[in-house]
């Protein structure tokens, strides 16, 4: 049996049970995903906005920053799907969770079994309408591969540091509206740097270098003077 289809994506696994982390990274890895951790809620918010995963499941419980509040924060900054892992009979925390913008919640103890059940279904259904746009085909130069991570420039393969990376994704996730500088710098670089705006303009150099054609004159990242930046709105 092959898993090709779920090699592409990354789940990110939240617990401070460093034994339940083992479980589900294993059991997630046989099913052939690919898997990050976080053992407790600063850990997952710096993994959220550095690794960009598909999925996260979260758990209530931690030390920190419990479930919810690392829900809230995630929300207030990515789209990302969120399965939380409650303890059982705590019906108040699934339906809190699902209120805050949970995707789905799974009940400890839980079977391998209906934890790749689960998974594949939430990325199905937050997928079923958006997996094929995350294949973008701006114009004949410039081609988005989000799925595999993959940025084609004029026809060759263009190797992005990962900032540029994540920078250029919440540009394009958000094509034809204006991102400010502020939104750009908690998605990408985290709630310390706000106010820090130099981050965002040497970023953008560095973007406009590699997928323009000519840099000086930029047709896909456009400057929003004194607000942000906007990526042209490919669809139209």
């Amino acid at each position: 049996m092959t898993h090709e289809k779920n090699t592409n994506h990354l789940i990110l696994v939240v617990d401070d049970e460093k034994r339940m982390v083992r479980f589900i990274r294993l059991n997630l890895e046989q099913d052939g995903y690919q898997v990050v951790s976080a053992y407790n809620g600063s850990e997952a918010l710096e993994q959220v906005r550095t690794t960009l995963p598909n999925l996260v499941l979260l758990d209530v419980m931690m030390p920190d920053i419990d479930g919810f509040e690392v829900l809230k924060k995630i929300r207030e900054a990515n789209s990302v799907p969120v399965i939380m892992l409650t303890a059982k009979g705590e019906e108040d925390d699934r339906i809190r969770g699902l209120e805050m913008g949970a995707d789905d919640y799974i009940t400890k103890p839980f079977s391998p079994r209906e934890l790749v059940s689960r998974v594949k279904a939430v990325l199905r259904r937050t997928e079923s309408y958006g997996e094929s746009k995350n294949v973008i085909q701006v114009d004949d130069w410039l081609k988005l591969d989000f799925n595999r991570r993959e940025i084609w420039v004029g026809g060759k393969l263009v190797q992005l540091r990962p900032t540029e990376y994540r920078l250029l994704y919440h540009l394009v996730q958000n094509a034809g509206w204006v991102v400010t500088h502020d939104q750009l710098l908690t998605k990408v670089w985290g709630y310390e740097y706000q106010g820090e705006e130099h981050y965002v303009r040497l970023y953008i150099n560095y973007l406009r270098k590699k997928i323009e054609k000519d840099p000086s004159n930029p047709t896909y990242i456009l400057t929003e003077r004194g607000v942000g930046y906007r990526f042209v709105d490919y669809r139209r």
